[in-house]
């Protein structure tokens, strides 16, 4: 009798011979041997299985330790993080809304980041070993990749804003020390491994990690990572919690990584605008602490719109270079028109998408949090001032007063006056073919002209 598994493969062979009273076999005989022969099937199928299943995960658990030693930071890095001098947070102006990297090396954004950590007691708090410090922050920060705008140095700005809620905004009152280091450590996690691609992108392109993840899918990446390097001994400032401390800290963790999706903002802002419209402020439930977190992180997220004008528009030239890239991808890959943001023949109209991206989620949630929050008020006027420059910007474009390039920062016509200057646009203007009659630009006739300025 043949024994095959779920695959109609003959896996093995049964055999009956010698009945005890010398009598033939009968057909229930052989209807009770087939079933055993299936029996036999499914035990042995499942053995293989079983087996495989066990190779399978020692495979995994190799890889694993691979990633884990190879995503952990050197020693000599970490050393030399340790024997650094640790600036203050004003020389970094880390208590400021209008805190800029740009100027910091690699090493000070490090620093700056254990700055942040001191400055809230947490190291002694939670009696965080300063080298497992000093070595998780260089495992996260060499964990993400070098995208034009989702990488460290964003992880970075986002977790500088909340500092600054904390200590500018006065929001620390609403926190404990453990949610407070929760939140940080999610800042500096949310986008870990983040490849310049969206959510949808890796829906429609059946990435491996859509099928892991259904919804949320960098998102719930982001937070695997961030476990990945802290379950690493050498990396994990969370070992000396009790375990009541730990599962409440991961659970911020995860919850507060989870809410930079924007599709989860969406879903809770309107149970936070009733919570504030009834006049509930008392934010000490678990409930009510997690969506403030969610949004609080939302706001932190998108915090580059609320940064001084000069710092905002290269910051929107990174995001749109990102986008691009996608949008450029889907062009090649999946033979698809990319939405506007992400079409870069369509990058006239950035200035226009900013607006709407500033009405739509940044100035109804930093209005509310600085009615709600005073002290928060500065991401709200930092926010409403960039969009009056945005739709200036976008208004001069529609009037043909501005060509849009995102390779360069756009500049003022009145910032175009001496003759070497002029020589310069006029260059400009043959090679994009756009007529100007006068060689230099009169400011007061300007609306005759088609005059290139590059952002």
């Amino acid at each position: 009798m043949p024994i095959i598994n779920g695959q109609r493969t003959i896996i093995g062979v049964a055999q009956l011979i010698n009945k005890e009273n010398q009598a033939p076999f009968t057909e229930c005989d052989v209807s009770l041997f087939e079933a055993f022969a299936i029996f036999c099937g499914l035990g042995i199928h499942n053995t293989q299985m079983y087996e495989n299943a066990c190779k399978l995960m020692a495979k995994q658990k190799v890889a694993l330790e691979c990633l884990s030693y190879h995503a952990t930071a050197s020693n000599e890095a970490t050393e030399k993080l340790i024997k650094e001098h640790i600036p203050s947070a004003q020389t970094y102006n880390l208590y400021s809304f209008t805190f800029v990297d740009f100027d910091l090396s690699d090493m000070d954004t490090c620093k700056a980041t254990v700055r942040m950590f001191l400055e809230c007691s947490l190291v002694q708090q939670f009696h965080i070993p300063y080298e497992v410090l000093c070595r998780w922050i260089l495992s996260v920060k060499k964990n993400y990749r070098p995208v034009k705008y989702h990488n460290w140095r964003h992880a970075l700005n986002v977790a500088q804003t909340m500092f600054a809620m904390f200590k500018t905004g006065k929001m620390e009152r609403f926190m404990s020390d453990l949610e407070i280091l929760g939140l940080l450590v999610a800042c500096l996690c949310h986008d870990l491994d983040h490849r310049g691609t969206n959510n949808a992108f890796q829906t429609k392109t059946d990435s491996p990690l859509a099928v892991l993840y259904s919804t949320s899918t960098m998102e719930h990446h982001h937070f695997d990572q961030c476990v990945m390097i802290l379950n690493t001994d050498t990396n994990n400032i969370f070992q000396a919690l009790s375990p009541d401390d730990y599962r409440k800290v991961m659970k911020m963790v995860e919850n507060a990584i989870l809410s930079t999706d924007l599709a989860m903002y969406f879903k809770k802002k309107n149970k936070f605008l009733e919570l504030i419209d009834n006049g509930e402020f008392d934010w000490q439930s678990e409930d009510k602490k997690e969506l403030l977190s969610g949004m609080m992180m939302t706001a932190c997220d998108v915090s580059a719109i609320a940064k001084p004008w000069e710092v905002q528009h290269k910051i929107a030239k990174l995001v749109a270079d990102e986008f691009f890239e996608q949008g450029d991808m889907e062009k090649i890959q999946l033979k698809e028109q990319p939405i506007a943001m992400m079409d870069r023949e369509r990058k006239d109209e950035l200035p226009q998408m900013q607006v709407g991206f500033i009405d739509v989620i940044c100035l109804p949630l930093y209005r509310v949090l600085s009615d709600t929050f005073p002290w928060m008020r500065p991401l709200y006027l930092g926010t409403l001032e960039n969009r009056q420059h945005w739709q200036d910007l976008a208004e001069k474009v529609e009037m043909g007063l501005t060509w849009i390039d995102h390779d360069t920062i756009d500049k003022p016509v009145e910032a175009f006056r001496d003759t070497e200057e002029t020589k310069e646009i006029e260059l400009i203007v043959t090679t994009f073919k756009t007529v100007s009659n006068a060689p230099q630009v009169d400011t007061r006739k300007r609306t005759k002209h088609k005059i290139c300025c590059i952002l």
